[in-house]
């Protein structure tokens, strides 16, 4: 039975659906040498497919593993692969690897920093960001202007936007003085700014925005800015029986932590926290200027963390 090139090439790990589609569209992708359309299904297994003029091989790779990380996002990185303009991505600073790449799962917009997952499985990725699979996804939200419980039920109620009706789930109050308000609040779909867009249609304007989980996967308190983890194989197979696919029964990481163990990891983080210090210095300074040692340092998540606790209902 055929199947749609994309599908087959986003479960041999070469993107995401959403990706793979736009590559064809762009007509970066052939088949036998015809350059392909969208919505075009594979008929021959033994085709010879090519993107941007590289034979790729469209067979499920079994052997490969499923590795899922968290990223902590900074504010002003782009969720893309590369950018013309020569701006920072959320793939600068990922652990490279052999035989397969790294998938977004979804995307946050430059101004929004936070929990973002990244996997090696593309059908996993698809399916984690379908609409049809309503995954939490909960962010940690400041807003300035005038906000009262008519505004709060309007937006847990249902909002009709340019893209349709869209609601939270869920609207936690986390303190704030003046016009300034924190919230937490809860969305099943990734439409584009679609947190931003119902602050603004009830008179507010978001001035700060930050995931904090993905279903049941939150950002870590131990884990920086611009810092990475990778997932133990209990967190991939919840992940993957959340949308229905097969558990992965193997994991690149040390399933049996000793205190030896313990003590390598710790040293991880702090190795991940001064590369992005160093990273954040190279980027940050102007050639033929010192650093500047005063900065202020950003607010921990682990005082959010607690603010959250205390405002759960």
């Amino acid at each position: 039975m055929s199947e749609k090139l994309q599908k087959v090439l986003a479960r041999a790990g070469h993107g995401s659906r959403r990706e793979l589609e736009a590559m064809i569209k762009a007509g970066r992708v052939s088949v036998n040498g015809v350059v392909a359309k969208l919505g075009e299904r594979l008929e021959d297994e033994d085709a010879v497919i090519r993107i941007d003029g590289h034979t790729v091989n469209a067979k499920e790779e079994n052997e490969v593993i499923c590795r899922v990380l968290a990223y902590y996002k900074p504010e002003g990185e782009l969720c893309t692969r590369h950018d013309p303009e020569g701006r920072r991505t959320v793939f600068d600073r990922l652990p490279k690897i052999r035989g397969s790449r790294w998938i977004s799962v979804g995307r946050l917009d430059a101004n929004t920093s936070g929990l973002l997952l990244f996997t090696t499985d593309g059908e996993l990725a698809n399916r984690l960001m379908h609409p049809s699979r309503q995954v939490e996804r909960e962010y940690l939200v400041r807003v300035f202007g005038e906000v009262n419980e008519q505004k709060v039920k309007n937006v847990t109620r249902g909002v009709e936007l340019e893209d349709g009706m869209a609601r939270f789930e869920d609207v936690v109050y986390a303190g704030g003085e003046g016009m300034n308000h924190t919230f937490y609040v809860v969305i099943n779909e990734g439409r584009n700014r679609e947190v931003r867009r119902l602050w603004e249609s009830q008179e507010t304007t978001v001035s700060r925005l930050k995931r904090v989980r993905y279903g049941d996967i939150y950002l870590e308190k131990s884990l920086p800015r611009g810092g990475w983890m990778e997932l133990n194989l209990k967190d991939v197979n919840y992940l993957r029986e959340l949308v229905e696919l097969r558990p992965e029964k193997n994991t690149m990481l040390d399933l049996n932590k000793d205190n030896t163990s313990r003590k390598r990891e710790r040293s991880r983080h702090q190795k991940i926290r001064r590369a992005v210090k160093r990273h954040e210095e190279r980027v940050s300074t102007p050639k033929g200027r010192s650093n500047n040692p005063a900065r202020r340092k950003p607010k921990k998540a682990a005082g959010e963390q607690s603010a959250r606790n205390k405002t759960r209902r």
